[in-house]
């Protein structure tokens, strides 16, 4: 196959990249500055604002999958969210317009999103028809802005003219792999140091999805055409986050994490440059329309994840 990936030298696209030219694809990589990437993937400069040269290689592709955007994993100043909005806003849009000029334009794209679209909730799991969020009363104000980012990243992938191009918008949940930088990297980290207790109480739920699961659903993605629309990227099953977290400390062989409230959440969240809504936030989402189109999980559950990941990051070499 044929496979362009905006923004793919991130995490996500490290796994897709890898996925792909291992089994021989021709793999194009859009980003603004050209890095050293694996044999056989291919890169092309983009601006992520801007037609360019770069279009010319969604010619006949078969998906384009588009991964841009700034990282969330920052604090949430002013500055850093309109750019997050901006990095998604913008590369969608630009993207839109080269899918619809291309002459021979891709069959499919798959496009980036969060589950963080969904309204914050303890009670049922969201489906693809959950609640959207933004007007929760019990949550800080500015968290509406992380909606907002969403909903208008989703805005312009349904506005993109594309009718030759089948879209998929991919509400992503935090993705699990033994990579160093990831969430999994940072959450091992804490559980390591036996800072991987409740946090608030531990009451919020977290959603997850492994790095194996997600490049296998966007292959299955690919091959059932009858899939458009959001679709859910994540684990069918969510945990609390104290359950989650005492599952990665068994997993590390550290049975002791310590508790930590609202105010120290947000200083450690401070400290470490990231913003507490990613700790705070009762994400609880399942993926309704890959479980309906029989899709099968090779990690359904955290603990199985989790021993995997550990595992792997315990065979990488040290830095």
């Amino acid at each position: 196959m044929r496979i362009v990936l905006p923004g793919g030298t991130g995490q996500v696209g490290a796994l897709l990249r890898r996925a792909c030219a291992a089994r021989g694809d021709d793999v194009v990589v859009l980003s603004r500055r050209p890095e050293r990437l694996e044999p056989g993937v291919r890169h092309a400069v983009w601006d992520g604002r801007t037609l360019g040269p770069w279009a010319a290689e969604l010619e006949g592709a078969d998906a384009v999958v588009n991964l841009a955007g700034r990282t969330v994993n920052c604090r949430y100043t002013d500055t850093n969210l309109r750019q997050m909005m901006d990095s998604r806003v913008d590369s969608t849009r630009v993207l839109g317009q080269a899918v619809a000029a291309a002459a021979r334009p891709p069959a499919t794209w798959l496009q980036m999103s969060t589950a963080t679209i969904y309204a914050d909730t303890r009670g049922p799991a969201h489906e693809e028809d959950g609640e959207i969020g933004g007007e929760e009363p019990h949550v800080p104000l500015y968290w509406e802005y992380s909606v907002r980012i969403a909903r208008r990243w989703e805005q312009a992938l349904e506005e993109a003219d594309t009718p030759a191009t089948r879209k998929v918008a991919l509400r992503a949940a935090m993705v699990m792999t033994p990579d160093r930088g990831g969430v999994f990297d940072v959450l091992s980290t804490m559980a390591r140091l036996g800072l991987g207790g409740p946090v608030a109480g531990g009451g919020q739920y977290v959603s997850w999805i492994h790095g194996d699961d997600v490049v296998r659903a966007l292959d299955f993605l690919l091959e059932h055409p009858e899939l458009s629309g959001p679709v859910n990227l994540a684990a069918p099953h969510p945990l609390t986050q104290a359950e989650t977290m005492r599952v990665l400390r068994r997993a590390w062989g550290r049975p002791v994490g310590l508790p930590a409230s609202r105010w120290m959440a947000r200083a450690g969240a401070l400290a470490l440059r990231t913003d507490a809504e990613l700790l705070l936030k009762s994400r609880r989402v399942v993926p309704g329309r890959l479980l309906g189109a029989g899709f099968a999980f090779a990690h359904p559950t955290w603990p199985d994840a989790a021993a995997d990941l550990v595992a792997r990051r315990r065979a990488l070499p040290r830095p």
